[in-house]
């Protein structure tokens, strides 16, 4: 059985079973990345980017919050409990507290002789004041920048409580845990608790791969894992195992120095579902008056709609019709606002028997949610791969609009089965009339694995600031998107996976 980290300097039952995994290198790295470095990619994949003092690193136009920590700080805790108060107070800083198993500002050792005997337990203090652990998150970029020049530690803490007046800064005390990077024993305890706490490092972490289960893997080592793994276990780069050997997590095997990869970059446009929707999901509500308008704004776009596009209408009728006969629609039961099931209408852009054939295909969904997606659909006709295109096969969608149904601008509609794989993301969604056309219609980036991600993301985040200047703006990148011109969240996404593939 491997040990957990960090190994002891004498010889482990682990060491013994597995002596190549027995050397210790400083600094230790896994997947090209120290201890600090996994910390950050963490936060990371929450949409938060940590900032310390002296730290050069350019601050990322993608990141939601900035985490303001001290240099040897290592912080866990779920930024569930803090955003909500973010977004709603909306202070410039808000001071975050953690309290935990370190709040005795000490950990203990025991100290045994050369031949194992206990000896006495010795207490080991930090060099901080963990009761006073606190970190600052903060949306302000200038902050952010001042605390990386600043000085850190308590000066750089009384800086920032002078440039922030007191109504415009916020408290709050969490659960959570806070290790020191300088103490051996609380570095290991906090790689230990996050191997615990992160399901997915892929998601900013681009050389690594699932191997089984909680295990995930170098991908350049990947190959040379043929061992039993259990529980949480990360295998960096150069590590091989043979069949016989079995790894029980939580457990890390670091790089081989020799092997050591350079970190990739952060991939920051990816976040991990489960940290998606962050606790209750509140819709922006609106008045009787406002819905009325925004009511009477759908009709009109609707009619206007149909009448631009009427001629259209019996010539992609006559297309569907001349390739594969009738029915020229096709109609699928999805579910509208409070969960009313109506039938969406589009041109048939499939062959008659795809739900037929669909389960043929399911092992080869690249999707990453409960949709189906296939880049070469072989259920698609020829008329259809044009429709869909050219977003054509939409267009009896005003008709749903006319019977208030839909909306011009909303949600995606989503039949009942996909609705309950979030049920927060559920009662968000259904707050308000679907559309025909969205915000993750116009921001999604299509990076293969995130779609799913993308989808919950963009569907709050429409649904709590939904504004006229919103949905003129998804209006807008819609036609942009069917005359072949990109939203600029599509063309970054593009720039971001062409820079990765170089």
């Amino acid at each position: 059985m491997i040990t957990p980290v960090p190994p002891p300097t004498p010889p482990t039952e682990a060491e013994a079973f597995a002596p190549e995994l027995a050397e210790v290198d400083r600094p230790r790295t896994v997947w090209g990345l120290d201890t600090a470095g996994l910390h950050d990619r963490f936060w990371a994949s929450r949409g938060v980017q940590v900032v310390r003092p002296g730290d050069v690193t350019p601050l990322a136009e993608e990141a939601s919050f900035f985490l303001l920590t001290d240099v040897n700080a290592l912080s866990i805790f779920r930024i569930t409990q803090v955003r909500d108060t973010l977004n709603w107070l909306k202070p410039r800083m808000l001071f975050v507290r953690l309290h935990g198993s370190f709040d005795q500002g000490y950990s203990e050792r025991v100290i045994a002789d050369e031949n194992d005997r206990f000896v006495r337990f010795e207490r080991l203090y930090s060099a901080s004041d963990w009761r006073l652990g606190r970190v600052v998150l903060t949306t302000e970029r200038p902050l952010a920048e001042r605390w990386g020049r600043g000085p850190g530690g308590r000066d750089g803490w009384r800086e920032l409580r002078r440039e922030v007046e007191p109504s415009q800064r916020s408290t709050l005390s969490v659960h959570g845990s806070v290790y020191d990077l300088q103490q051996p024993e609380q570095e290991g305890n906090f790689v230990r608790e996050l191997l615990s706490v992160w399901k997915r490092p892929d998601a900013t972490i681009r050389r690594v791969r699932r191997l089984t289960g909680e295990a995930w893997g170098d991908r350049d080592a990947a190959d040379g894992v043929e061992a039993r793994l259990v529980g949480p276990v990360w295998i960096g780069a150069g590590r091989t195992l043979r069949t016989e050997h079995a790894v029980v997590g939580p457990a890390v095997l670091w790089d081989r120095p020799e092997a050591r990869p350079r970190p990739d970059a952060i991939r920051w446009n990816r976040l991990e579902a489960q940290d998606i929707v962050i606790g209750p999901v509140r819709p922006r509500r609106l008045s009787r008056f406002q819905q009325s308008l925004r009511r009477g704004f759908d009709i009109g776009g609707a009619v206007v709609g149909l009448l631009l596009t009427g001629p259209l209408l019996p010539i992609i009728a006559f297309a569907i019709w001349k390739e594969d006969g009738a029915p020229i629609f096709f109609g699928h039961e999805r579910e509208s606002k409070d969960g009313k099931v109506f039938r969406c209408w589009k041109f048939r852009t499939m062959r008659k028997d795809a739900e037929a054939i669909k389960e043929q295909l399911a092992a080869e969904n690249e999707a990453d949610g409960p949709q189906f997606f296939m880049e070469n659909d072989p259920r698609i006709s020829r008329v259809g791969r044009f429709l869909r295109s050219t977003n054509l096969d939409e267009l009896p969608q005003f008709f749903n609009v006319l019977t208030g149904d839909m909306a011009l601008v909303g949600p995606r509609p989503s039949p009942y089965k996909e609705n309950q794989f979030c049920p927060p993301w559920r009662e968000a969604r259904l707050s308000v009339r679907p559309g025909v056309t969205g915000l993750w219609q116009v921001k999604r980036s299509r990076n293969k694995g995130e779609d799913f991600q993308e989808w919950i993301r963009y569907d709050i985040e429409y649904v709590e600031n939904r504004t006229w200047r919103m949905d003129f703006y998804i209006l807008f990148w819609t036609v942009m998107a069917c005359l072949k011109i990109k939203p600029p969240a599509q063309r970054k996404a593009e720039r971001g996976r062409d820079a990765a593939a170089d």
